[in-house]
């Protein structure tokens, strides 16, 4: 393993850890007193640099690990630039957002933030372009950068209404939700696919049905937009567009799924144990999030669904942590690239017990939000998880 794969590991768990950390602040401002803190600026402080900081440094890292491995030769003193200036990016955000909100620092640090993703789909598609033996993974990869790049008209149009002070309810929710979406569902999901994709290449499974899974996803994630502005009046051509694009995507993770249990015996046995755990885990929590989009598609469901914070949350805490989180851990894992100690063991059992309760504990607050309810003490009990998260993540710094 090239040092600077292990380098920019390590900081990205870093990462990993602050994220964690600021999230155990927000959970307690909300039962205590910080008046030093702004909530809603360190909430956007706490996203982006989760984005940014931590899903966006590892893979990038991740990326530029597999570019190297094709292209047998050390690919970092090329990429180096962009990962660092991506991570001066993220600390900006976070400092800057966190002080003062949507503001100069914090739009020019998110801008230029965008610009490396820019640079980095360039030119790491032109590496991948030259690569002799052009796999599956390369189709993955390709979208990964291309949706990043897309995300980034939502997030202009968004720094844009805030910097000139524009408040239009729709416009606004438009504009998150876009960016959200090419993240979560573009950016994060093809990337970790395309690695996930690399690494079941060396088993006997079928390279065209590969290729037929990645063109069902890929044709689907613009359609699949709209899967999360169904609060709009869309004309009915356009939610039977997103009803089929819901259908078509389990579809094909069903494809995958049965393709991947004809080889799950040679494959399990490639990893460890926890790999096995985390990265099944993840294709729980995929599998969830795919049937919640189908069931959004329902209006009544779709309505519960975005009226209600608590549900909104969860949703995006199933994905990011859930389905992104615990795969790039259990990928890390697998592949040796961070060592296998019971230290690092007891961290990642004390994190994935701190994910899988937050998601718990999240989905019975959106629940009795809907029902006008309340649980005693959650607020309390989700501050105990978000410990629990810092907790293990501290132990595998």
């Amino acid at each position: 393993m090239h040092p600077k794969l292990i380098w920019w590991l390590r900081i990205a768990f870093i990462n990993l850890m602050l994220v964690a950390l600021i999230g155990c602040v927000l959970r307690y401002k909300i039962l205590f007193s910080l008046p030093f803190i702004d909530q809603k600026h360190l909430l956007h402080g706490h996203s982006h640099f989760a984005f940014t900081g931590w899903i966006t440094q590892i893979l990038m890292t991740l990326l530029i690990n597999q570019l190297s491995i094709e292209k047998k030769a050390n690919q970092f003193a090329k990429y180096n630039w962009l990962l660092i200036t991506n991570l001066i990016c993220a600390y900006g955000m976070l400092i800057s957002f966190s002080i003062q909100g949507y503001a100069f620092y914090s739009i020019l640090f998110s801008s230029v933030s965008i610009f490396v993703s820019w640079f980095f789909a360039v030119i790491y598609w032109k590496d991948l372009n030259i690569i002799p033996s052009k796999e599956n993974s390369s189709y993955w990869f390709k979208a990964a950068v291309l949706f990043n790049a897309i995300s980034s008209i939502g997030a202009f149009a968004l720094a844009f209404m805030m910097a000139n002070k524009i408040i239009h309810q729709n416009w606004y929710l438009l504009s998150v939700y876009f960016f959200l979406h090419f993240q979560y569902n573009g950016w994060f999901f093809f990337a970790c696919m395309g690695l996930f994709i690399n690494y079941i290449s060396i088993f006997q499974i079928s390279q065209t049905i590969l290729r037929k899974i990645f063109w069902l996803f890929s044709s689907t994630c613009i359609p699949a937009f709209f899967l999360s502005v169904l609060w709009l009046n869309l004309p009915i051509i356009a939610y039977l567009i997103v009803i089929a694009a819901a259908l078509i995507q389990i579809s094909a993770w069903y494809l995958l799924v049965a393709n991947i249990n004809r080889i799950r015996i040679p494959l399990m046995a490639n990893l460890n144990n926890t790999s096995i755990w985390l990265l099944s885990l993840s294709a729980i929590a995929l599998s969830i999030k795919l049937l919640l989009q189908v069931f959004s598609t329902l209006p009544i469901l779709s309505e519960l669904a975005y009226g209600f914070r608590p549900i909104v949350i969860g949703y995006l805490h199933l994905i990011l942590l859930g389905v992104i989180t615990l795969f790039l851990i259990g990928y890390v894992v697998g592949k040796k690239m961070i060592p296998i100690n019971q230290i690092n063991l007891k961290g990642i059992g004390v994190f994935t017990i701190g994910v899988i309760l937050n998601e718990v504990l999240l989905m019975i607050q959106g629940i009795t939000a809907i029902t006008y309810n309340i649980i005693p003490h959650m607020n309390t009990l989700l501050l105990f998880t978000a410990a629990v998260l810092f907790i293990g993540m501290a132990l595998i710094n």
